[in-house]
């Protein structure tokens, strides 16, 4: 691809970053987390830092370990979740988001502060990297517009952060992303949305979802964050079988559902069961993985691990973001009303 805005630099970028971040020092206090000196672990952030965390708290509670994930306005909401012996992780990209700076003053003059606070932040110098006992750095260097290294690389400081608390090699989760950093490289350079994104809005009344099960609905809910904001197109990105309770009705011509995590070995029936579903009502299901369905559209993203298909499935999501933008004609990732960081409550 050829940059021709900020985004699209920064979507180019993300090979670089994600070395950046493999080859950077593990911070010495990710090693010594023991998870057993905690009662309970609390995920938080807004938008695409608060999906990010939901496949780390999929991957704790598979293992029996008492984990929450809640964004950050409705932690806000309900401070009884915290407790003194609580381990809160808080993402914010830019470590200065409004709700995130809210919770941090209220923590400081609260008894019941939670015991240690991870910080995972691109900016040492924001409030939460100040703040947390263990900040964790993501190394994705300055981000111009809408998330992109930040939050590739944000899964994989999560991914450390996984292994650290389940007594396994951070140092391997480091070889990964740099193994990662080539498969984004070249899936930058052979994967094409053009058409989609075209057929995507050609027609009376488009509408456009985005679904995800399981870690994939990370995705699915990012991919619906940054289209909006990148393109100006509305879309929803749902987990699962929440399609099915109602945005279902939306089917017909004219819907184009992103189905994230479309993968023949790990689908138990629910992805295949859905897009044939939707392809039968003449809507358009866009499998994003390697299952491939007649009447459907499949775009090649490779997933032999659960990281590598999130890396994949978010490189996918931001290039579909940039040509349904270019289609509806915007700026690719041009904020017209907000801004990188929402500092308003």
């Amino acid at each position: 691809m050829t940059a021709n805005t900020p985004f699209e630099a920064d979507i180019e970028a993300q090979p670089d970053a994600l070395r950046a971040l493999a080859g950077a020092a593990t911070p010495s206090g990710l090693r010594e987390l023991d998870p057993q000196s905690f009662s309970r672990i609390v995920f938080t952030g807004m938008g695409s830092s608060h999906f990010v965390g939901i496949p780390t708290w999929r991957n704790l509670t598979a293992k029996g370990r008492p984990a929450w994930a809640i964004d950050t306005g409705q932690l806000l909401d309900t401070p009884g979740l915290l407790t003194p012996d609580t381990l809160l992780v808080i993402t914010s990209q830019s470590g200065a988001s409004g709700e995130v700076v809210a919770l941090l003053d209220r923590l400081e003059e609260d008894p019941a502060r939670p015991r240690t606070i991870v910080g995972i932040t691109a900016d040492s110098n924001s409030p939460l990297a100040e703040t947390a006992e263990l900040f964790l750095p993501l190394h994705s260097g300055p981000e111009a517009t809408v998330s992109t290294k930040s939050y590739l690389n944000s899964l994989v400081v999560h991914a450390q952060l996984a292994a650290a608390l389940n007594g396994r090699n951070v140092s391997a989760v480091n070889h990964e992303a740099d193994r990662l950093a080539g498969i984004v490289t070249r899936l930058l350079t052979s994967t094409d949305t053009a058409e989609t994104a075209a057929t995507t809005l050609d027609g009376e009344r488009p509408r456009v979802a985005a679904v995800g099960w399981r870690d994939d609905a990370a995705t699915a809910l990012f991919a619906g964050l940054i289209t909006k904001e990148s393109s100006k197109v509305a879309i929803e990105g749902h987990i699962g079988g929440q399609f099915r309770h109602g945005p279902f009705e939306l089917a017909g011509p004219g819907l184009t559902v992103f189905l994230y995590g479309a993968h023949a070995a790990s689908d138990d029936g629910s992805i295949a069961r859905l897009a044939s579903d939707l392809a039968a009502t003449g809507a358009h299901a866009v499998l994003i993985g390697d299952m491939v369905l007649a009447g459907t559209t499949t775009i090649r993203a490779s997933a032999s691990t659960s990281l590598e298909g999130l890396v994949t499935g978010s490189i996918v999501a931001q290039l579909i973001a940039r040509d349904l933008a270019l289609e509806n004609g915007v700026v690719p990732g041009a904020f017209a009303y907000g801004s990188k960081v929402t500092t308003a409550l």
